[in-house]
């Protein structure tokens, strides 16, 4: 699997016994608008429904999408960890929704840091050699 997308988490709730609520921030790999692959240590099986919240870490402010319904499609083991891919529910590109303007906006800024980082790790050696 790739590296995490830059700067963005979800966050979730999980029961912890019987009264306590915990809340997790889990690594996001893959964000389209049908859906995201996470990476935690937290057991879910597919046909589980999460809420996440997706935050994506500005320099100013953080853009977030609070409230997005998923739904655990497949789970992968990975050391003691698992990659989940989960489907939004009720979201589409057609919706004008706020969740869906927020949630285009950060696969908007995901694209472009992606873009300066592979622009970054092929940019210095050859700056390098046009400064000698």
């Amino acid at each position: 699997m790739n590296d995490p997308l830059p700067d963005l988490v979800a966050r979730f709730r999980v029961r912890q016994g019987l009264f306590r609520k915990e809340t997790v921030e889990a690594r996001v790999y893959e964000l389209d608008s049908y859906g995201c692959v996470m990476k935690t240590d937290k057991v879910f099986e597919p046909g589980d429904t999460l809420v996440l919240e997706l935050v994506m870490d500005m320099p100013f402010e953080e853009i977030r999408a609070e409230g997005v319904s998923g739904l655990v499609t497949e789970k992968r083991k990975h050391c003691s960890n698992f990659f989940y891919s989960v489907d939004f529910v009720e979201l589409n590109d057609n919706s004008s929704s706020a969740l869906s303007e927020k949630l285009k906006r950060i696969r908007e800024v995901v694209l472009k840091k992606q873009t300066l980082k592979s622009r970054r790790s092929s940019g210095p050696a050859s700056s390098i050699r046009q400064l000698a």
